[in-house]
């Protein structure tokens, strides 16, 4: 693939992903809302209690699902500081080499790599709008990348605009390299928010 000549613009980035983001959010809303209005019109017309019992059930679990994917696999304002932080580099070749099914997200494990460069690290990515998918066409060519692959970066695919936040597979691996940055590199990586690992898988209790 021929070497784009201009980086995406970030604010159109931005601007698309949190469309993709508001429009999730709002549909599962709409779910949970027609949900309930099903269940009362359902009672008004003298459905007995135990068949509309579903009905709130399911629009709990939507509920609760939405809110654990919105605070823990949500990534649009640590990815927004990344962006505005450091610059986009054109990466020539992206390879997808596993995909898991979390409650935070859709994690796949990718390597970002640059031609004539060897040894790209393994990154854990997850779409930074909280949109279960791999992004179409992300890897029949290369995409930009923005960030210290150390700490943490965000992926953009050209053409879609997708975007997605990215740190380590192995965490502990680059412990030492982030411990030995010096303070320009560290500062910017604090200013972004990604010295912490931000992948966390959380633990949800289904009583006993």
């Amino acid at each position: 693939m021929t070497q784009p000549t201009q980086a995406p613009d970030v604010a159109e980035v931005l601007k698309r992903n949190y469309g993709v983001l508001y429009r999730h959010a709002a549909g599962r809303l709409a779910l949970i809302a027609l949900l309930i209005v099903a269940s009362y019109g359902l009672h008004a017309l003298g459905t007995p209690d135990p068949v509309l019992v579903p009905f709130f059930v399911v629009a709990a679990f939507v509920f609760l699902f939405a809110v654990i994917r919105l605070s823990n696999g949500l990534r649009m304002g640590v990815s927004k500081r990344v962006l505005n932080t450091y610059p986009l580099e054109y990466h020539t070749r992206v390879d997808k080499k596993s995909s898991q099914w979390l409650l935070l997200g859709d994690v796949h494990t990718v390597k970002v790599s640059v031609r004539g460069r060897h040894g790209a690290p393994r990154m854990r990515a997850v779409n930074a709008s909280a949109v279960r998918r791999w992004p179409k066409g992300a890897e029949t060519g290369g995409a930009w990348v923005a960030g210290d692959l150390a700490f943490g970066a965000v992926m953009v695919v050209p053409g879609t605009l997708d975007l997605l936040f990215m740190q380590p597979e192995n965490w502990d691996k680059f412990a030492a390299e982030r411990a030995q940055a010096d303070p320009e590199r560290l500062a910017r990586a604090e200013r972004s928010g990604i010295t912490k690992r931000l992948e966390r898988e959380p633990k949800v209790s289904y009583g006993t």
